[in-house]
């Protein structure tokens, strides 16, 4: 026989609700500093790498990644990432019972980083990629970035102009 009062189930509903978008206590201000609370533990990138790279979009297609993720670290990683603003969540357009996430353009906007932690990796370790995409990276990186965020839904980036300065 099993006893519950109203208390425990108002927790319960309270603990299984994730708001949409919660603002996120730092530890700084520092750029650094947000960019490893927001995205920086491995399983976070290696997520954003498989929606980016490999358009993989599927719980069980990251739980098929090289590297084995946990089911229950996982979905707190995705929970995370979507919380924070840099995936979305949907129902699968052909089986309800599925869901599909997608890099929002806060997520396409890591696109530059991972590519160059790409050429770094290729750079100072052996990696996977292979050497025609390592060079064409570092031969035409505007070029990559944005096949790959065209690819991945979004408009392209404007092209920057040679010689004018990001900020002013």
């Amino acid at each position: 026989m099993y006893f519950t009062c109203n208390t425990q189930v108002k927790l319960v509903r309270l603990h299984n609700v994730m708001p949409k978008k919660m603002p996120v206590p730092r530890r700084s201000d520092c750029p650094i500093n947000i960019c490893l609370e927001l995205f920086g533990d491995r399983w976070s990138l290696l997520i954003v790498r498989d929606l980016l790279f490999k358009k993989q979009h599927e719980f069980k297609d990251y739980l098929a990644a090289k590297e084995k993720i946990a089911t229950n670290i996982l979905s707190s990683r995705l929970k995370w990432l979507e919380q924070t603003g840099i995936i979305t969540r949907a129902t699968h357009p052909t089986d309800a019972r599925k869901t599909v996430y997608r890099l929002t353009q806060k997520g396409l906007d890591l696109a530059p980083l991972l590519v160059e932690m790409v050429v770094w990796a290729e750079r100072h370790e052996k990696g996977a990629a292979t050497p025609a995409v390592v060079r064409r990276l570092i031969a035409d990186k505007e070029a990559f970035l944005a096949e790959l965020v065209e690819s991945n839904g979004a408009p392209a980036p404007p092209k920057r102009r040679s010689g004018s300065s990001a900020r002013k």
